[in-house]
């Protein structure tokens, strides 16, 4: 998105107001609002433009962002894209790696599932060290006779 502007001089001057880009790229992507707004010239965006990341209004489009650049200078919208899929994929699964999915119901059934885990772990550990311990007696005995 930013690659037409990669050679070109940083802005100098007076840029156009942070309010003036927000309102540009609600007005751009109705369904979503502004979450985060980078500065032209920090890595997330290109030395001329701001890159405000839209977040979606319902439970699952809030997970997602949508990037669009908005020129400095003049504060109108330059390009906007979806994210890949392999990023949206990323984006879902947070949740789910946090642990925010499904409330304390579910936290619940995972922390059964967690510690019947642990259960087999440690029978099969049991079983393995008393197996070890009966076959190191068989040979004692049998070496006694």
């Amino acid at each position: 998105m930013t690659a037409p502007y990669k050679n070109q001089e940083p802005l100098k001057g007076n840029y156009s107001s942070l309010e003036q880009a927000k309102v540009a790229a609600e007005n751009k992507v109705k369904d979503m609002k502004a979450a985060v707004i980078a500065y032209p010239g920090t890595p997330f965006t290109s030395k001329h433009h701001y890159a405000v990341f839209m977040r979606g209004n319902t439970e699952l489009t809030s997970k997602l962002l949508k990037p669009v650049l908005i020129d400095a200078k003049t504060g109108l919208v330059t390009d906007s894209r979806e994210m890949p899929w392999y990023v949206n994929t990323l984006f879902f699964s947070e949740p789910l790696h946090f642990g925010n999915y499904g409330g304390p119901v579910l936290k619940i059934v995972w922390a059964v599932f967690d510690i019947f885990t642990i259960l087999v772990l440690v029978t099969g550990l049991y079983l393995w060290i008393a197996r070890r311990r009966a076959e190191k007696q068989q040979l004692f005995i049998a070496k006694e006779y």
